[in-house]
């Protein structure tokens, strides 16, 4: 079974017909209506092909619609009414713009002379479902006319929105947004944070000044000016968006004075180094005070076993005088 050839190939196909196209619009295109004035060509107009000249069944726009990866068709009118050709430029402008395919960058109208141009679309194949807006740009002359696009991209949408990498630091929270969907949110974020004694922050949910589109990430920052300054808190953020997307994550983080810890601790630290010396000091002069005694005893002999002390000789010399 012959498998169909993918769209990057077709590619140089789909320029070959529309060149070709093109060339046959100009040669069975009818004469414009007559233009008198001689001079430059002014007055030429640019609109849908189809659906009458400039009456009420002109079309005001061109609508196409087609899935990812389709290359939808359709043609431009345009008309000069002059004596001399027009060399009219061509290129798509808006979201759309990207797009457009066209057989040439400008194409040469002959003097009174519509030529129906034809142009393809291709829809990329991670074009977000639904509406896609864009121009047909019209240059020649001095002047330029813009010829409205409306394209309907088919397919399932997809809402999903995550809030990543929350980090408190001092009075900021910081996070990250990323549209994981095909489609473009409009997000709005809820901010809670608890501390060890309540509710420290209570900010219900509100939108976003931004638009994110598929697959974007962006970074954000919310301010907490009235963070306290000694406190274990949790923040936790929910976001939501249209579609049912929804989110949720928290960081923790610890508040310590750092200034009045360290100077306390300084001060802890110097009272004890000063009590400790105080003990040393006190310790070094108890010891010099035993030291000193100690020396005293060894220098006094102490009696020896066949000495008596003077007062006991003394009393023996009195008691024998009075026998």
């Amino acid at each position: 079974m012959p498998q169909s050839t993918p769209y990057v190939h077709r590619r140089p196909f789909v320029l070959a017909v529309l060149f070709g196209a093109l060339l046959l619009s100009l040669l069975v295109a009818p004469p414009a209506a007559a233009d008198d004035g001689p001079g430059p060509p002014a007055g030429w107009t640019a609109r849908p092909a189809g659906g009458g000249s400039a009456g009420q069944d002109a079309r005001p726009y061109v609508y196409l619609e087609g899935t990812p990866g389709a290359v939808l068709q359709d043609r431009l009118s345009v008309t000069n009414p002059a004596r001399t050709p027009l060399t009219v430029r061509l290129r798509g402008d808006g979201p759309a713009g990207p797009w457009f395919r066209f057989a040439a960058d400008a194409v040469t109208v002959p003097a009174r002379t519509r030529a129906d141009v034809p142009f393809a679309l291709a829809v990329p194949r991670y074009a977000v479902p639904g509406g896609v807006a864009g121009e047909i740009l019209t240059v020649g002359g001095g002047e330029e006319r813009r010829v409205p696009v409306r394209v309907r991209v088919g397919g399932p949408t997809l809402a999903a929105l995550t809030v990543e990498d929350v980090e408190v630091s001092g009075r900021t929270i910081r996070y990250a947004l990323v549209n994981r969907g095909n489609a473009p949110l409009r997000p709005r974020l809820a901010v809670r944070a608890e501390g060890v004694f309540g509710t420290l922050l209570d900010r219900p949910a509100r939108p976003l000044p931004l638009e994110l589109a598929p697959g974007r990430r962006v970074e954000l920052t919310e301010p907490w000016p009235d963070a306290p300054a000694l406190d274990s808190v949790t923040v936790r953020l929910r976001v939501t968006a249209g579609g049912g997307a929804r989110d949720e994550a928290a960081a923790s983080a610890a508040y310590v004075p750092v200034a009045p810890v360290t100077g306390g601790g300084l001060l802890a630290l110097g009272v004890l180094a000063l009590l400790g010396a105080r003990a040393y000091r006190r310790r070094i002069r108890r010891g010099r005070g035993e030291t000193g005694t100690g020396a005293a005893a060894a220098t006094t002999p102490a009696p020896g076993p066949d000495e008596q002390p003077a007062e006991e000789e003394r009393h023996l010399e009195t008691a024998g005088a009075e026998s």
